[in-house]
């Protein structure tokens, strides 16, 4: 029997469920692309891994929507997503793969049971009796879902966050291969026609159930396991799912695993020449040579843990969100050795960090969403506040900018469109209708937006 096989029963779930702003003058957009291209990594330019090719949510096109929804500016198409999950979709050419899972209930009574007996409590956590796991392919031009691949199926997952899912992390493609992280529950190595080409599974206790999506560079694939039992960081062959290194974390001056996760995504950056992989942790930003996993810096953030966004960096400058329970925003230059808590640190600032959204930044500032809807614009250089405004919801998807604009996406699914200066100007208040964790991806001139249990695209309409 091969190892993936189309799920029927899925796939017929599934049919039976389906039935402007102005260009900016010519020298700001040089200067907008000149600063995009320098932290974009080579020539790539399509959607590839969370947050784009920057890893940081930025776009240099000028030709996106503002304005969607309503009667008069509909999607130019939604398609219903099998199964359920939080992953950002990402694009080859005019294919979209996006992560999914189906679980499989369990009677109330037992699932209570199952809870109670859970070290964590029942509070805010859901549990199954199995969860099946998928990769989707959906085809960017028709809106139609080419492929629904099972990958894999596990009976009696640990519960998980009420909020999450199991398919929370986001895939990552070097263009001929595409990488599927679902935590602990495994991790799937794809062509793209969907054969599988490797798979491997590594314990992990992360209590609350798998997010850090991985990463590629050169021939590797980045891992961070930051759960209650181990912490480090490590990266495998994409070619054959090989362990090539594993880094344990620094020292984390507590006993209690809870306080010992972290769950951000690594970034890639390159200084003077010289690629870094920074990886936040419980209590500490570190950097890691990318092909040897040697530590070249670390630096304290904190008492901080449970880690959601992703790092963001800019010329020499690392900016990274400390964790729960009081998140703070650290500015850390990345140019040093060894231990840097005390030489290194710019700045931080302490009022309305974000638990889960990363920050983004925008010509010389620095933009970030708390989850309860404050929205915060920081001068990059000194960390002085510019200005802080609040936007209606709650939130956790993290903000995609281009040119003057960012776009901040509630979990209700409304979009506000706002151009940062001296204040917050919002330009445009879209809906579409359906819960909303995941963050945008971007194909050709319009965005990809997943919500609960849709994948729309929008794009400019004859009106704008």
């Amino acid at each position: 029997m091969p190892l993936v096989q189309e799920s029927p029963s899925l796939q017929s779930r599934y049919l039976s469920l389906t039935k402007d702003w102005q260009r900016y003058g010519a020298f700001l957009g040089f200067l907008l692309f000149a600063s995009f291209c320098i932290q974009v990594r080579g020539d790539e330019t399509e959607w590839r891994e969370f947050r784009g090719p920057s890893g940081q949510g930025l776009s240099f096109r000028n030709d996106l929507p503002i304005f969607w929804g309503g009667p008069f500016r509909p999607p130019t198409w939604s398609v219903t997503i099998p199964g359920q999950g939080w992953s950002s979709p990402i694009v080859l050419g005019d294919s979209i793969w996006l992560s999914s899972a189906e679980f499989v209930a369990i009677p109330d009574r037992l699932a209570n049971e199952k809870l109670e007996a859970s070290e964590y409590g029942a509070t805010d956590f859901q549990t199954h009796g199995s969860v099946s796991l998928f990769a989707i392919r959906v085809n960017a031009k028709q809106g139609k879902v080419e492929q629904v691949i099972e990958l894999g199926r596990v009976e009696h997952p640990k519960p998980i966050h009420a909020m999450n899912s199991y398919a929370s992390p986001t895939p990552c493609s070097d263009g001929q291969r595409i990488v599927f992280h679902f935590g602990s529950l495994g991790t799937y190595c794809l062509s793209t026609t969907g054969e599988v080409l490797w798979n491997r599974t590594v314990p992990l206790d992360d209590i609350t159930g798998p997010a850090t999506s991985p990463i590629l560079h050169q021939d590797l694939v980045f891992f961070a396991f930051d759960g209650t039992d181990a912490q480090y960081v490590s990266a495998v062959e994409l070619e054959t799912g090989k362990e090539a290194w594993r880094t344990e974390r620094p020292e984390i001056e507590t006993t209690r695993g809870a306080e010992r996760r972290a769950f951000s995504t690594p970034l890639l950056i390159e200084y003077r020449g010289v690629h870094q992989l920074l990886a936040p942790a419980a209590q500490w930003l570190v950097s890691y040579d990318p092909l040897t996993g040697s530590e070249n810096w670390r630096c304290r953030i904190g008492s901080g843990h449970a880690i959601v966004p992703r790092v963001v960096y800019q010329e020499g400058v690392a900016f990274v969100c400390s964790g729960y329970m009081r998140p703070e925003l650290f500015a850390i230059r990345v140019d040093g050795q060894g231990d840097v808590s005390s030489s290194h640190v710019l700045w931080n600032w302490k009022r309305q960090v974000p638990e889960i959204a990363s920050p983004v930044l925008i010509q010389n500032s620095i933009l970030f969403v708390s989850s309860l809807g404050v929205v915060t614009c920081l001068s990059q250089r000194d960390g002085t506040l510019q200005w802080q405004d609040r936007l209606s919801g709650s939130f956790s998807a993290s903000p995609t900018a281009t040119g003057d604009l960012v776009y901040l996406t509630n979990q209700s699914g409304i979009t506000s469109v706002i151009r940062s200066g001296n204040k917050m100007e919002t330009i445009a208040t879209n809906e579409l209708f359906g819960e909303t964790l995941a963050s945008f991806a971007i194909y050709q001139d319009g965005f990809l937006i997943r919500t609960h249990p849709e994948l729309h695209f929008v794009r400019k309409s004859e009106l704008d």
